[in-house]
């Protein structure tokens, strides 16, 4: 039982949005026939997953197109407070929604486009928020190992809120050889790796902002370690491309990855087969969580089941790969440990054992 707030309570209700991606997905199986004539194809199995593949003679091109949600609205606010813009922050937040999708698969970004709507073409005369959203659009495309290809700078007066903007995009990714393509070919005891996350990273922002609401210092309330609630919301997303393609280089087997964001740890049973998913290990507490659950109160079953709590992405890969892929993260500063394994079952879950947290496959229902 859920007490406290939620995130369908608060307008986010993935149970009424999912089955009108899984209708999508049906309807859009029909148009594959129009890859045909480029000697072409659809990768059926990529159908519900985080990146769409299509299968040429020599290589799958992936394609993403994902959004930043509310965060920027946060950054909106703290610009007013404290005179910073954060909006170089958000431009990597945005870019890594879409790239970590892409790498799940094991494409590689190549391009990444940006689509920026706002209400007036006022938005642009502050210069200090362009100079920051380009700058740090063009950073995360540096560390994504991919060029920015440019966007769309759309005005939506009434479609969007005045003043405020959406932040968007797209990329196209490649995966060559094919023989790297991660095949979700997940085993019986497989090795659960954990990849620490900044914090909020930008799923939840919805659920964050309404707690804000009720903070006694709204957005300028400290946490435990000093710092700010809308400072820490305002962390910039990981960026997980380098990880993916380094452990890919290396010929590590990773067997599946999983970008959390929607659906929290829920995500970790993405695939098809009914395996179990025992955590083990937490990752490091953040102090923008415990700030959320004590305020909100959001309670242990909310949380994990639609934020990441810490972890950012996860691989799966066996045993023997697990200090490779460590020592790897290591190698460009991000923490990754070793937080559980799979098992066969005859039915899907993921099991949190140090919360004693259960979640089975019919809560997830992406596909």
């Amino acid at each position: 039982m859920t007490t406290g707030m939620t995130y369908a309570g608060v307008g986010v209700d993935y149970d009424a949005m999912d089955p009108f991606k899984r209708a999508a997905q049906k309807l859009g199986r029909t148009t594959a026939v129009n890859l045909e004539r480029f000697g072409f194809s659809e990768y059926e199995a990529s159908r519900g997953e985080s990146a769409y593949l299509i299968e040429t003679p020599y290589a799958f091109l992936a394609h993403v197109e994902e959004g930043l949600g509310t965060k920027n609205l946060v950054a909106d606010i703290m610009y007013e407070l404290t005179g910073k813009s954060y909006y170089d922050q958000v431009a990597q937040c945005t870019v890594a929604m879409i790239v970590n999708d892409l790498v799940t698969l094991g494409a590689i970004p190549l391009s990444i486009a940006m689509h920026l709507a706002v209400a007036s073409s006022n938005w642009f005369e502050d210069e200090t928020r362009c100079t920051d959203l380009i700058e740090g659009w063009t950073k995360a495309c540096t560390l994504s190992r991919a060029v920015y290809s440019g966007g769309e700078t759309p005005t939506l007066k009434g479609v969007v809120a005045p003043g405020a903007s959406l932040l968007s995009g797209s990329a196209m990714g490649i995966i060559q050889p094919k023989s790297r393509r991660i095949k979700g070919n997940v085993q019986d005891g497989d090795a659960i790796i954990f990849v620490e996350s900044s914090g909020i990273h930008a799923n939840g922002l919805t659920l964050a902002r309404e707690i804000g609401e009720k903070l006694p210092d709204g957005y300028l309330t400290r946490l435990r370690n000093g710092r700010t609630y809308g400072e820490a919301l305002l962390d910039p997303t990981e960026i997980y491309v380098g990880l993916v393609d380094d452990c890919l280089t290396q010929r590590i087997d990773i067997h599946y990855a999983v970008n959390i964001t929607g659906h929290g740890w829920r995500k970790l049973m993405r695939l098809v087969q009914p395996f179990a998913y025992i955590i083990k290990t937490l990752p490091t507490s953040r102090p923008i969580f415990e700030c959320m659950q004590e305020f909100g109160p959001v309670d242990d079953r909310e949380a994990y089941g639609n934020l990441n709590m810490g972890a950012g992405f996860a691989l799966y890969v066996p045993v023997k790969d697990v200090e490779r892929v460590i020592a790897i993260a290591a190698q460009l500063g991000q923490r990754a440990f070793l937080a559980g394994y799979i098992e066969a079952s005859q039915t899907k879950k993921v099991v949190i054992r140090p919360k004693d947290l259960e979640y089975l496959g019919d809560t997830l229902g992406v596909r």
